[in-house]
């Protein structure tokens, strides 16, 4: 369990002052013009040092993701975007961020900013977050009237400009280069790559995309070390998490602990446990609902990090654990999901546009039972057809829970095939919005 020293979101339950002096108490701005002032190499090699990798699913290590921006001035504007738009279901780490410490990931911004050679940074949030804009928007204007922000930054000779955008509520921006067409003002769709965004990003000009969580650390990892920050965790795997727990469990939270920490140890320690005992989970999703289900057999041991979830077969994503009891009905569930990735497919790859919709609809039939069992090969089949044959990592992540439903609870579709064999009943009458 992590140490309250430790932890970098001190206000994540928003008991304290959001604003600038309660940052200030928490720690926030200390020393910023120093760290500044060891230059841009020395703060990416510490970066890299401290093994943080990307908290907004894909895990890149952050040290390195900023190194590809360009070293020598061309003339060209370097831009700094952070995606807040926090669309993946079970998930809500960084609007907490935003609502109750918005100092900690403007100071992070500056850094990061500084450490590229960016000069502006846009905060990019997700259109329903309205009183986290508020937030974040007051926050950004209170640096700017202390100097910490804008011209000359905390006295550093560095001048550097924040603006928050708000989106439109669209799940697809939260890919990083449909985020930066949405900030264009053009349809959110993701682009090809290469060119990436660190060579032609926002308008053209080179531009890193990263998450709240990540940028929101660094401040914390300047200030205490590479060294302290890689401490905690394991190798590959280092440093802390907000972990966000929902479902079937007594008190969902978010909560701020270790990297690695085990599964059954998070939901105990912080979600008061499973709903109805240990003995009655029947799943997790460990990280989002694009991430393939753990069933309960391979929860006990399990370590929530990257490598450790790597080795069932899922993937830590935004770290969002969705609880799921024997009261569930697993096959509807992924239904349910497949339909939200239906709906939310911008459209752009064939494969994605028509895949979603088709498993969604075979999925809705294996949940009542009106199915082949020959289908359930076909099923796999079309998700491996989807997954890497798209533009961007959508179609991977509407794939993998599907197979993580058929990896794991084949037997439960081909029982209720053969029960609607013995009993077949009329076809039931569903709402549009299935």
């Amino acid at each position: 369990m992590l140490a309250d020293k430790d932890r970098i979101f001190t206000n994540l339950y928003g008991f304290h002052d959001w604003g600038l002096e309660g940052a200030r108490a928490r720690g926030g701005w200390d020393g910023t013009k120093a760290i500044l002032a060891r230059g841009r190499d020395a703060i990416i090699n510490e970066m890299k040092a401290s093994g943080l990798r990307g908290r907004g699913g894909a895990g890149f290590p952050t040290g390195l993701k900023w190194s590809f921006m360009p070293k020598k001035a061309d003339g060209r504007p370097h831009y700094l975007v952070v995606n807040a738009d926090e669309s993946e279901p079970g998930t809500c780490k960084d609007r907490d961020i935003l609502r109750h410490d918005p100092h900690l990931l403007i100071e992070g911004c500056l850094i990061a900013g500084f450490a590229m050679g960016a000069e502006t940074a846009y905060i990019y949030v997700r259109g329903e977050f309205i009183r986290e804009r508020e937030h974040l928007q007051a926050a950004v204007d209170q640096a700017y009237a202390a100097g910490l922000i804008g011209k000359n930054a905390c006295g550093s000779g560095y001048d550097f400009d924040v603006y928050v955008h708000h989106g439109a509520g669209a799940y697809i921006c939260g890919e990083e280069t449909a985020l930066l067409e949405s900030l264009e003002g053009k349809k959110g769709q993701p682009r090809l790559k290469p060119p990436f965004p660190a060579n032609m990003g926002l308008y053209g000009y080179p531009t890193t995309v990263n998450n709240v969580e990540t940028i929101a650390s660094a401040p914390d990892i300047m200030r205490r070390g590479a060294a302290w920050f890689s401490s905690i965790g394991r190798p590959n795997n280092t440093g802390t998490k907000v972990y966000c727990i929902s479902g079937h469990v007594n008190k969902p939270c978010n909560v701020e602990d270790a990297l690695g920490i085990p599964l059954r140890e998070l939901i105990e320690t912080y979600a008061g446990g499973v709903r109805g005992g240990w003995d009655n989970l029947l799943a997790v999703i460990p990280g989002g609902s694009s991430m393939p289900l753990v069933p309960a057999e391979q929860c006990n041991e399990l370590k929530m990090d990257f490598d450790g979830l790597a080795a069932v077969k899922s993937a830590l994503g935004t770290a969002a654990v969705i609880v799921m009891d024997k009261s569930t009905d697993i096959v509807r569930a992924m239904a349910r999901i497949s339909y939200f990735y239906k709906h939310e497919s911008c459209g752009q790859c064939t494969p994605c546009r028509e895949g979603m919709g088709w498993m969604w609809r075979v999925l809705t039939r294996m949940a009542e039972g009106r199915a082949h069992k020959r289908e359930i090969d076909m099923l796999f089949d079309v998700t491996k057809q989807i997954e890497g044959h798209t533009i961007c990592a959508f179609g991977d992540g509407a794939a993998w829970p599907v197979q993580g439903l058929l990896r794991h609870f084949r037997p439960e579709i081909e029982r209720r095939i053969d029960e609607y064999a013995r009993n077949p009943h009329p076809e039931p009458i569903r709402e549009a919005a299935e």
